[in-house]
């Protein structure tokens, strides 16, 4: 991959919240010293027992959010930090939702400590407002993202509801007080489309969470950005950004902003990327890709999550 002639366009995508497993990360952090430093860096930075709830669970206690933002990033960075000791670099950057902050370390915005610390704090912001206000998500399969805002905005009367994230074509979520994304649901399942309730604890990317932003604001001043080393493309803007402070903008903002997962991908494909890879637990975004890429152009899709599909990628191309 290092040939000038040679070179490929490679996107490194990252996951968010939901792609967990306990175990995730283990054989990584067995087999490279580096990749224990990490783990180890992630306990110190967050003074909770990440690498237990990670290698042991249990899955609860993952699942907290305010375990699990770091408890992900951490297996997001271990899987990174493996494929750049292999010399592999990005072309191009996008993480969903909490898979942002993992884009930003892989584009040298943040340091590995200080994406933890953040990732951290976001954790224990969102999971507080989530305490101090009722929330749900559903996934609406089956209708575009103008007949999914034209529902939101019928179902506003009940309370407050919002898209969370655009992922696909036909696959957006729904966020926002349980009585409003319920009826925002029903309306959609009578035009013949699915919604199906998500297991959160609050309802991410909402208004409801708007307590958390100010706050998480002044803590992303006390990081220190630095321009990326090769384009992130943004959640809220579905654009890149070159100047830290604006980048820092746009993380406050992500919060409570939809994910524009799908208008970040279309662009990809538009700009001719070749080798996706998704880097982390799970194998969410690649299924969401296999939507959006077209199936003749060519391009290749993978995972790396552990030590097998690291291998599997390496084997493949490099």
């Amino acid at each position: 991959m290092s040939k000038e002639d040679d070179v490929k366009k490679i996107a490194f995508l990252f996951p968010g919240q939901g792609s967990q497993k306990v175990g995730m990360g283990q054989d990584l952090f067995q087999a490279h010293d580096y990749v224990k430093e990490l783990f180890g860096a992630a306990d110190r930075a967050t003074n909770l027992p990440i690498t237990q709830l990670c290698f042991q669970g249990p899955m609860e206690a993952l699942t907290e959010t305010v375990n699990l933002q770091p408890a992900i990033t951490v297996v997001n960075l271990a899987c990174l930090s493996v494929l750049l000791k292999k010399g592999i670099q990005p072309t191009v950057c996008a993480g969903h939702s909490l898979g942002e902050y993992s884009a930003l370390h892989a584009a040298g915005v943040v340091s590995a400590a200080d994406c933890l610390k953040l990732v951290h704090k976001r954790g224990e912001l969102m999971q507080r407002e989530a305490t101090r206000h009722l929330g749900a998500m559903s996934a609406v399969v089956g209708l575009t993202i103008e007949q999914v805002n034209a529902l939101v905005a019928q179902a506003a009367v009940q309370g407050v509801v919002a898209v969370a994230n655009h992922n696909s074509a036909d696959q957006i979520v729904i966020t926002g007080a349980p009585e409003a994304v319920k009826a925002a649901g029903e309306a959609a399942a009578a035009q013949g489309a699915r919604a199906i309730p998500l297991k959160v604890s609050g309802a991410w990317h909402s208004p409801l969470i708007q307590g958390a932003e100010a706050e998480f604001k002044a803590f992303l001043e006390s990081v220190t950005f630095q321009a990326p080393k090769c384009p992130v493309i943004h959640n809220v803007t579905a654009d890149t950004a070159a100047d830290p402070q604006a980048i820092k903008t746009l993380m406050a903002r992500q919060l409570c902003s939809p994910v524009r997962w799908y208008d970040t991908m279309t662009r990809m494909v538009a700009q001719g990327i070749e080798v996706y890879v998704e880097i982390g637990p799970g194998k969410v975004l690649t299924g969401l890709l296999k939507k959006v890429v077209p199936a003749a152009g060519g391009a290749r899709l993978y995972n790396v999550s552990d030590a097998a599909s690291l291998e599997k990628f390496i084997q493949s191309e490099a």
